[in-house]
């Protein structure tokens, strides 16, 4: 269970987060999704304690976030955090690298040398699995940054537009795959963000609708379709929830200018 209550969260004097209260149930894919710049990565960041929120408070499994050092570690046990653009060892082989993750997280060496194998082979990397880091492409770092979040076995995933970095179309739709089971589990639970509504439209059973910083919607697809009244897909939804001018805008472009 996350719970968030009440979190404000700004920078200097600009708010990014108001007065956000938000539940997530475990077994689900939830994914924040809205425009650039309303809060996305900075909700999912205070979520994962990579930041304190200056009012409210995050519970994880009910435990604080950041309260006491017992507690901040309970939740670490559980919880694991990837950020959008992670800091990768560049001398390590991605093998190695998925080695010292596990260590970090006390999974015992049968199980971590098994899964570490099953791991490249998911996201094609066997043979780029012995090549230092400082050698990979993009997309091949972004893959090895997502084997190290599973490789945790962490029944509880925070992920900050997984899709993105240049994951190529193989590597989308195993993560898809794996993200789908991964809820499946005792306790497994995904939260993401996406900056394409299309990547998680098939994936995500809830989404967060953040504008301005706060949460104008909180429901499954069926339920944002009833809201707003539109029966199309994710981003037509989106679109009227965000964004309700935005067909009207696109027809006075194509309007004739008169002579």
């Amino acid at each position: 269970m996350i719970e968030l209550r009440q979190v404000t969260q700004h920078y200097g004097v600009r708010p990014v987060l108001r007065d956000v209260n938000v539940r997530i149930e475990p077994g689900t894919v939830t994914a924040i999704v809205g425009p650039n710049g309303m809060g996305k990565t900075t909700l999912l960041a205070v979520m994962a304690g990579g930041l304190s929120p200056q009012f409210g408070e995050v519970l994880i499994g009910g435990k604080r976030r950041r309260s006491t050092v017992e507690d901040e570690l309970a939740i670490r046990r559980r919880a694991v955090y990837l950020p959008d653009k992670p800091w990768l060892p560049a001398d390590q082989t991605g093998r190695e690298f998925l080695l010292n993750v596990g260590r970090l997280y006390d999974i015992a060496h049968e199980r971590l040398f098994e899964h570490i194998e099953r791991l490249l082979e998911l996201f094609q990397l066997v043979k780029e699995g012995d090549w230092p880091i400082r050698g990979y492409s993009h997309g091949q770092k972004k893959k090895i940054a997502l084997a190290s979040v599973l490789i945790t076995d962490c029944p509880l995933l925070l992920l900050d537009e997984p899709f993105g970095g240049g994951l190529d179309p193989a590597g989308i739709f195993a993560l898809r795959h794996v993200l789908k089971r991964w809820v499946s589990r005792p306790d497994g639970q995904v939260v993401l963000t996406a900056p394409a509504p299309e990547l998680v439209e098939e994936l995500a059973d809830r989404f967060i609708v953040l504008r301005e910083g706060q949460v104008i919607a909180d429901d499954g697809l069926d339920g944002l379709r009833l809201l707003t009244g539109c029966d199309g897909t994710l981003s037509e939804v989106l679109s009227r929830l965000i964004h309700p001018d935005t067909l009207a805008s696109v027809e006075r472009y194509f309007e004739e200018t008169p002579p």
